[in-house]
């Protein structure tokens, strides 16, 4: 692989120092690649978001990158989840998260997302890459670099800009902008309307009130509506999740104030989540609360000539199986994946060319869209079935998942997870085996002997629809 003349080492510029950019810098912390990391806030770890759930293919990551230690110390093990009808009724009391253990070797690590990226950036190396209140106000293409302009008049120069900067990505709007220059057509308004909002949510976090569980996971079935409580040694995370009328598509963007959260928790303030506790309780004593728009959306290009995007800001799900930031992390494994094997071509003493990065880029993009879209369907499809969005939605989460033993489903959602990628260039070993291994690892087993492919989980969730329509059509 030809390069170009090198007059100063590749450079990556990342905006956006949320869970994939701080992850970014890891990796090329590891790999010795010179970067930035651009953060408009003045912390890496404001008072913002609520929780983070981190699953087995997440953790695996950060076992290779060094921080998983930090991560567990943080945290306590998963209890129960229990999920109730609409009514309050305890229909499903699972051990889904001990499943997943001895499936993966890890359950699920819960913690406030705050503290998630204050240990992502406490665990890197080298902390000077990372610099906070640098909005980005311009992206200029040259005929060798990228040149990122600063809210100061400051001017970044580099080979790559990666967009970590969330679901109202600039880099994303500057990308599009450049795309609509140099190829007319390549970004359609089809594309751009691909971002919808069908649900809004009460976010927010309060004390772990008294009489509940450590560690336990409630879920609460309802009409248009669904709850979702996490409960940790010290704090109990909770959503809210509303289905909206109509839904708002892209470039609209629905904004809520204070009020507006306000009036929204009044009209479900004696909502029961628990056998004991309303929600207006948990409104009340909150530390921090707020509404938001849930977006959900996969777009086709998830790159342009020297940007790339990453995390929200090309594909963003709904929370309510904490797929978000995980999906986020796989990006950045699959994108430096395979930037390390054009660098790896590329002839010492040059820098890799449009071309090879446009090899690189083209590759992440395929390899992650049909996972996304996977992720998307498989969030949102729970997210409609909890919030009983319509009958046959209803029967699946009222009727059929109760059927089905916790085994089983840890069993369908690990078809997911055993398919994730890590970073092909750490090492992995270590890390605690389950009674699955994972994809990589028979891959690598299988080598020149014929392989059967898991089938997605959404193929068996499709079957327990079929069974779900059935029952709606003769119950409701």
């Amino acid at each position: 692989m030809t390069g170009a003349a090198q007059d100063s080492p590749f450079r990556v510029i990342v905006v956006g120092a949320g869970i994939t950019g701080l992850l970014a810098s890891h990796v090329f912390q590891k790999l010795g690649i010179d970067h930035v990391v651009l953060e408009k806030r003045q912390s890496v770890a404001p008072p913002e978001g609520a929780s983070i759930g981190i699953y087995p293919h997440g953790a695996r990551l950060l076992h290779q990158l060094g921080c998983l230690e930090a991560l567990a110390e943080a945290c306590a093990p998963p209890g129960k989840w229990i999920i109730r009808r609409p009514d309050g009724k305890v229909i499903i009391d699972s051990a889904f998260f001990q499943n997943l253990e001895k499936n993966h070797g890890t359950g699920m690590f819960l913690l406030e997302r705050r503290k998630y990226l204050q240990i992502l950036f406490d665990c890197l190396p080298d902390k000077s890459p990372i610099r906070t209140g640098c909005a980005v106000t311009n992206i200029q293409h040259t005929a060798t670099s990228v040149e990122v302009t600063l809210s100061n008049g400051e001017i970044e120069v580099g080979d790559v800009v990666i967009g970590c900067d969330g679901a109202y990505s600039s880099v994303r709007n500057f990308m599009w902008q450049h795309a609509a220059l140099t190829e007319p057509g390549l970004i359609t308004a089809e594309e751009k309307r691909t971002i919808k909002t069908h649900y809004k949510g009460l976010i927010g976090m309060t004390p772990r009130p008294p009489d509940t569980a450590e560690n336990d996971l409630l879920t609460n079935h309802g009409n248009k509506r669904s709850f979702l409580g996490l409960l940790t040694p010290k704090h109990m995370f909770y959503a809210f999740f509303f289905r909206l009328d109509e839904p708002i598509v892209w470039p609209r963007r629905a904004q809520f104030t204070d009020q507006d959260a306000e009036v929204l928790a009044e009209s479900v303030a004696d909502y029961p989540v628990s056998d004991t506790l309303l929600f207006g309780e948990l409104w009340r004593d909150r530390v921090r609360g707020f509404l938001v728009p849930l977006e959900e959306g996969v777009l086709d290009h998830w790159y342009h000539e020297r940007i790339v995007l990453a995390g929200d800001a090309s594909m963003k799900i709904t929370p309510n199986m904490g797929l978000g930031g995980n999906s986020g992390m796989e990006s950045i494994a699959v994108l430096c994946n395979h930037l390390h094997r054009v660098l790896k071509q590329t002839p010492a003493g040059t820098k890799p060319g449009i071309e090879a990065l446009t090899q690189a880029f083209s590759g992440y993009q395929a390899e992650r869209l049909a996972r996304a879209r996977q992720v998307l369907a498989l969030s949102g499809l729970v997210l409609r079935m909890q919030s009983g969005a319509a009958p046959w939605y209803k029967a699946m989460g009222n009727l059929v998942l109760p059927m089905i033993p916790d085994q089983t489903i840890a069993g369908q959602f690990g078809k997911f997870l055993h398919q994730a990628p890590k970073f092909e260039f750490l090492d992995s070993s270590g890390f605690p085996r389950g009674a699955r291994p994972w994809k990589d690892e028979e891959d690598a087993k299988m080598k020149g002997k014929a392989k059967n492919s898991d089938q997605s989980p959404l193929l068996w969730v499709s079957a327990m629809g079929l069974v779900a329509a059935t029952a709606a059509f003769m119950l409701y």
